[in-house]
């Protein structure tokens, strides 16, 4: 019983040791380079900063929060999905704004321009099913 346990433990060492060697080093790379990480480092993380977080005008007044982003086809990250107006989720919808025009001041995301009012106004942005 103990030799086909050690046949077996020497059988997987061989061929782990065959499939690491079959695999061109460089040839698949899952991670970033260090260039890219950098890159990214100076980069908006989306849970950290941006998901769940208040909105605010230039005025700092609050307007919104931040519920969604969607990332394009193109894999993009190109609008965000606001959550405007409303008490508790009453009377609120969701409006959809250009990632590109949200701003990062200080520890605050500010959409330059905005207002509540505005926002309650524009088109409510809906899930498509």
């Amino acid at each position: 019983m103990r030799a086909i346990g050690t046949a077996l433990i020497s059988g997987l060492a061989l061929a782990s040791s065959a499939t690491l060697h079959a695999q061109v080093a460089g040839s698949t790379l899952l991670a970033v380079s260090v260039a890219e990480a950098r890159e990214v480092a100076d980069g908006w993380s989306a849970k950290r900063q941006i998901l769940g977080h208040a909105v605010f005008n230039d005025q700092s007044e609050k307007i919104g929060a931040v519920d969604d982003i969607i990332i394009s086809p193109d894999k993009s990250v190109t609008y965000a999905i606001i959550g405007a107006g409303g008490f508790l989720g009453v009377a609120r919808h969701d409006v959809l704004i250009q990632v590109n025009r949200l701003k990062i001041d200080g520890d605050k995301l500010v959409l330059p321009g905005a207002t509540k009012e505005a926002l309650k106004q524009a088109p409510a942005f809906e899930y498509a099913r």
